[in-house]
């Protein structure tokens, strides 16, 4: 015998599942009109009441409900020959009441039950689209690099003359095309870094770090950056005007680029003539770094946003990136167990913030 198609099995199941509300409503009619009126056998209508609003819907259940409420009613009178006395009607109205009760509950809950399967349903498509989105962004990140890299080898290549003399201002243009491409990769490589974090978490190579010295490294780096902004540079070691350390447990990498992306910020956010402050700040139980510039400040509005991911901001501060540096810093601060922080700066201009465990056994100290 060939099997049952898909449409054919449906129905079969229906059949038999009608047959048994069926046979379950004869069995209970039939303990109801074989006893006497005073037994009560109306509860049992809530079993195939359940199995017909699970299975057939809303409509179908008050159907079966107002047919179990006859039922029980009807027993009053048939068979005949008991007298009908008041606490048999009571009896059999509270029965009709449960069987009422039993059917809406019974709806409401399917319904819940279906809202809840439909929101389950929308949050997995969600779920797997967003996988879907990270993983083409995070391969995409990934492929884009080899070119970039390429390109950049054949610059430097240019610029050391292997393919011929160039010329002066030929050195100017490539030069130019080599921080462009530098740039491009740098921001290749933070996102697929954010990517990465994001669903393997971030793995820090922990030894004791000085921050003060990351940040001299990273300011003597940026300093040629801030030069061409017209933007100065200065440390400055809280209430002491001498040289501290700042001794951390800390991946000395991530939070050189932590120093990286909080003062590019503050380079492209400073106007020119502009100054940027950065404050190390010794404490007993955290050591705190703040960079102060003196841009235009965030508006209200930004600051609970600033460390999300791909957030730009609507202010009028000057320049606008990608929205990824912060988000990569305030994921390298949380895995090193810090807080990182922003507000404005009075009377003006902006401060970016972050705080760290003290290193209990500081080297400088040994």
């Amino acid at each position: 015998m060939p099997p049952l198609k898909p449409i054919a099995r449906l129905k079969s199941l229906h059949l038999n599942e009608i047959w048994l509300i069926i046979g379950l409503f004869a069995a209970v009619a039939g303990l109801e009109f074989a006893t006497p009126s005073n037994y009560v056998f109306g509860y049992l209508y809530i079993g195939p009441i359940l199995i017909v609003n699970a299975r057939f819907g809303g409509v179908a259940a008050l159907k079966t409900t107002l047919i179990g409420c006859l039922l029980t009613l009807l027993n009053v009178w048939v068979p005949s020959g008991d007298v009908v006395q008041p606490p048999m009607v009571a009896n059999r109205l509270i029965v009709i009441l449960a069987l009422l009760v039993t059917g809406f509950l019974s709806d409401r809950n399917r319904l819940y039950q279906e809202r809840l399967l439909q929101q389950q349903a929308k949050l997995q498509t969600q779920e797997k689209i967003a996988s879907v989105r990270e993983d083409f962004a995070s391969t995409l990140t990934h492929d884009l690099k080899t070119p970039l890299l390429g390109a950049i080898e054949t610059l430097n290549a240019l610029q050391r003359e292997d393919f011929g003399r160039v010329l002066p201002i030929q050195q100017t243009v490539l030069a130019t095309m080599t921080r462009s491409h530098q740039t491009s990769l740098q921001l290749v490589e933070t996102l697929l870094d954010i990517y990465r974090n994001d669903t393997e978490g971030l793995t820090l190579q922990l030894a004791p770090v000085d921050l003060v010295k990351i940040a001299e490294d990273v300011v003597s780096t940026l300093r040629t950056l801030a030069t061409s902004r017209r933007v100065h540079i200065s440390l400055s070691y809280g209430a002491s005007d001498f040289r501290k350390f700042l001794w951390v447990n800390g991946d000395a990498f991530q939070l050189q680029r932590v120093f990286v992306n909080l003062l590019t910020n503050a380079i492209n956010h400073s106007p020119r003539g502009g100054k940027i402050e950065v404050v190390l700040d010794a404490g007993s139980a955290h050591q705190t770094v703040k960079i102060i510039d003196t841009g235009a400040g965030i508006t209200p509005e930004e600051l609970p946003y600033l460390f999300e991911r791909f957030y730009q901001g609507c202010s009028d501060r000057q320049a606008r990136g990608s929205g990824l540096g912060l988000y990569l810093t305030r994921q390298i601060i949380d895995a090193h167990n810090g807080t990182i922080w922003a507000a404005n700066y009075v009377p003006h201009g902006a401060l970016f913030a972050f705080r760290l465990p003290v290193l209990p056994f500081q080297p400088s100290l040994i």
